[in-house]
């Protein structure tokens, strides 16, 4: 018998090795799938979206002093949840807003991009104003006036 040739002993030895790492590797890969599955899951259930309620606009626009003599006429709506029960009083989102936009330039609220940077800070407070117990009455802000002169 020559050195070269493999005794039929050997070959399923080998075989065995190969399918006890590829059985090793389909574990791992469809594990390691299903935890992240799992954990996606969760986090979506753990923090659902609310769901949109009833609009409550301001009953009349804002005047608010900007820098440098200008002026900002803004109304907006604010979007509640089904959470709440009733519609909010807006006087602390009117108030959030005059906060907000006083003595801001004419130049910040010129640009699309910075007009939005300033009311997402300001839905983040009206938000945050307008959670009771962990529940969300206010999710958004709906601008229907914003005039600068």
């Amino acid at each position: 018998m020559s050195t070269n040739e493999i005794t039929p002993a050997e070959a399923p030895k080998k075989s065995k090795k190969m399918l006890m790492i590829i059985v090793i590797a389909a574990v791992v890969l469809l594990g390691g799938g299903g935890a992240g599955a799992f954990f996606m899951m969760k986090g979506d259930s753990a923090e659902a979206a609310p769901t949109k309620g009833t609009v409550k606009a301001l009953d009349d626009a804002l005047t608010i002093n900007l820098a440098d003599g200008h002026y900002l006429k803004l109304n907006f709506s604010l979007q509640q949840t089904t959470d709440a029960a009733e519609d909010v009083d807006t006087s602390e989102a009117q108030e959030l807003a005059i906060d907000e936009y006083t003595g801001k330039t004419l130049a910040q609220l010129s640009t699309e991009k910075s007009r939005e940077e300033i009311k997402s800070d300001l839905t983040a407070k009206i938000v945050k104003a307008y959670t009771e117990s962990g529940k969300k009455m206010v999710m958004g802000v709906y601008y229907t006036s914003f005039v600068t002169q």
